[in-house]
Order: C-alpha cells, then sequence, then structure tokens
C-alpha cells in the first residue's frame, strides 16, 4: 500500500510539473507574437511543446485494450532503443527530488499547538 501511495505521489508531482511547464511555454509564445521572447526562452517553450506532445501520444495507448501491459513494454523498449517517450517530468530525476522534499518535510519539526 505505501508503495502505491508513493507512486501516486510521483505522479502527481510529474503531472503538476507538466502543468507549470506548459503554462510557462503559453505564456513564452505569447511573448514572441510580440516579439519580446528571447531565442532561450523560445527553446524551453519548444522542448516543452515536444513533451506536450510526447504525452498526447502516450494518452492515445491508455485508452486502448491492455493499456496497463502495453504501455510498460513500449517505455522499456524505447529506453532499449535509445528513445525517451515520456515527458520529461516523468523522468527518474524527478522522483529522486520527490523523494528528498518528502524526507525534508518529515524533518521539520512539527507546529507547536499549545493553547496560550
Amino acid at each position: 500500500m505505501y508503495r502505491f501511495k508513493r507512486k501516486m505521489l510521483v505522479l502527481k508531482y510529474a503531472l503538476g510539473q507538466e502543468k507549470d511547464e506548459t503554462k510557462e511555454m503559453l505564456a513564452i509564445y505569447g511573448r514572441y507574437t510580440r516579439r519580446k521572447a528571447s531565442s532561450e526562452e523560445m527553446k524551453i517553450a519548444n522542448d516543452q511543446f515536444l513533451d506536450l506532445l510526447k504525452g498526447l501520444g502516450m494518452g492515445v495507448f491508455a485508452v486502448l485494450p491492455f493499456a496497463p501491459i502495453t504501455i510498460p513494454v513500449m517505455i522499456k523498449l524505447s529506453r532499449l532503443v535509445g528513445v525517451e517517450i515520456l515527458p520529461s517530468s516523468f523522468h527518474e530525476d524527478n522522483a529522486e527530488k520527490l523523494k528528498k522534499q518528502s524526507k525534508k518535510k518529515a524533518q521539520l519539526p512539527a507546529p507547536n499547538k499549545s493553547k496560550d
């Protein structure tokens, strides 16, 4: 049960990060239409757009029968070939960041709830 909860927290974190990055991407594209975006910002926005397309591609397979079997197999095969089909926020380094954040929260002292 603990493993499932941890995986759901990692998924929640990854989806939240994707949402934030997509908002930033849209803001950069908005600035680009007014010719106020730098080339570095455009590279960030274009990378996020590619991540968004990867997520949409995986979404198509999620509605197919046997998705719990086919999606992990596709991910493993793509990594063997050297292609990453998951968006960047779903990579293992982000899972490690979440673990570090949860450990920091656990180490913080509990707030004192004394009645004065």
